[in-house]
This record gives C-alpha cells, sequence and structure tokens, in this order.
C-alpha cells in the first residue's frame, strides 16, 4: 500500500486528534465526502486507521499496531534515522540489529558498507542483506514470530550472549516520559536486552511517535544507550537525561 499525499496529511490529522470525520476531511481538502470515504477505506484496510461511523479513529496507545501498517507509518523520518545510523557505523565492525520497523531502516542503510559482520533476529534485515558478498548475516535460532518475522524467546537470548559486538540498533515500542524504553513482548524484550549487554555501542532508533504511544513491558532505560537516533524529540525530560547520561542526541528532523 502506497500512501497518496492526502491520505498522509489524513493520517498526521488522525494521529494528532484522536479522530478524523469524513465531513470534516472533505471540507479540508475541498473533494467530495466519496473521495474521503474512499481515502479511510484505504487505510483502515492496511489497518493504519480504525473505522468508526463516519470516520475513523487512530489505534490507540497501548495497542500494537500491525507490522504491514507499522511499515507505512512515518516512513520518510524511518528512512533519514536509518541513513544517520548507518553513518555512525563505520565498515569492518559487527553489528546487531534487533526486530522492528526503524531498524529494517537502518538495515536498507548499510548495503553499501563493507566488510560488516550482522547478527539479527529479523528475518526481514537477513533477507535484505544476505544477497550482499560485503556483508556476513548470522541468524539468531528461536520462535519466529509470523506477524513480523521477529526471532524471540531464550534460544535467541543464549544465541546473542555468545557474541560481543562493536554495534547495536535497537528499536522500541514506545519511550515512556520517565525514559523506559517499552515493549509489548516480553520474549522480545529478553533478546533486546542481551543485544544491549553484549555490545560495545549501543543505538536506539525510534521515531517521534514512540513518545505518544505506552506498552507493558520494560526493556531498558534511555540511559543505557550510546547514541539515540530521532527525527524529533519533543520531551525535555528525555534531552536532559540524554544530557546527564552522556548519550548522543541526533534529531533528523
Amino acid at each position: 500500500m502506497q500512501l497518496s499525499s492526502r491520505q498522509e496529511d489524513i493520517l498526521a490529522i488522525a494521529k494528532t486528534q484522536g479522530r478524523v470525520l469524513v465531513e470534516d476531511l472533505a471540507n479540508l481538502f475541498q473533494v467530495t465526502p466519496q473521495t474521503i470515504r474512499k481515502d479511510l477505506n484505504d487505510l483502515c484496510d492496511g489497518k493504519v486507521l480504525n473505522r468508526i461511523h463516519g470516520g475513523a479513529v487512530f489505534p490507540s496507545g497501548n495497542e500494537n499496531v500491525k507490522y504491514d501498517a507499522r511499515r507505512l507509518m512515518a516512513a520518510a523520518q524511518k528512512q533519514a534515522i536509518g541513513k544517520a545510523a548507518g553513518n555512525i557505523i563505520p565498515d569492518n565492525s559487527s553489528l546487531f540489529i534487533n526486530i522492528g520497523t526503524t531498524t529494517e531502516a537502518v538495515g536498507e542503510a548499510l548495503v553499501d558498507h563493507r566488510e560488516l559482520m550482522v547478527i539479527t533476529n529479523n528475518i526481514n534485515v537477513a533477507n535484505r542483506l544476505r544477497v550482499y558478498p560485503s556483508i556476513e548475516v548470522i541468524i539468531a535460532g528461536g520462535v519466529v514470530r509470523g506477524s513480523d518475522g521477529g526471532i524471540v524467546g531464550e534460544a535467541a537470548v543464549d544465541f546473542i550472549r555468545q557474541f560481543k559486538v562493536d554495534y547495536a540498533v535497537i528499536g522500541v515500542s514506545a519511550i515512556d516520559a520517565d525514559g523506559a524504553l517499552l515493549d509489548f513482548d516480553f520474549r522480545e524484550v529478553k533478546v533486546a536486552q542481551a543485544i544491549i549487554a553484549n555490545a560495545r555501542h549501543v543505538i536506539l532508533v525510534s521515531d517521534a511517535s514512540k513518545f505518544e504511544r505506552t506498552a507493558p513491558v520494560r526493556m531498558g532505560h534511555v540511559s543505557q544507550v550510546h547514541t539515540f537516533i530521532t527525527d524529533i524529540c519533543p520531551s525535555e525530560e528525555i534531552r536532559r537525561i540524554c544530557a546527564e547520561h552522556d548519550v548522543r542526541l541526533v534529531e533528523t528532523g
């Protein structure tokens, strides 16, 4: 699914206001209600919005949005974040890449690198990078989540603990106001914690929407990472935490 510019605007409004109504959007964009209904149907079919009578709503903050929908959300921001992370990671280095659509954007930014060893529990990253002879891809064993191709569980944790790498690229489902890094699946969190513990330089990648969401499982804290790359950081508290703990904050926006 490729969003039109109007659909991207509708999604941004829904994200800000929580919901959108057909009549309001038709007046705003100066198009017919039928045109807006088609836009909303496309967005709801793509699981980006949820349909209600007369409009649509943005998924609630504690709902784990489906993988295909997450790939569409903030796509340009994720691409910029991926490039910024790729600029930090040099040739001839080893790294972990964990599960997430933003970490997959980092993987895309690494295709021109040379002599990399990439260890990942993300099938999508492994499949993207495996065709490049200058990149050695090592994939963790464990339970494969059908929803997004993530490999989780104790077998993956044990596998990760065999390595000590130069860099780790991690993503999260939510960032709490106190700096806590949160996720939905405790099995994924265990793997991410092992990744953080076995990397010399941890790079957290997250677009600004993660400041607006919540999730039930604590993965770690912003103070545990070395570099935090986002499109924009709206939280002064997160800025303070980064400054106090020598976390380099990179804003691509």
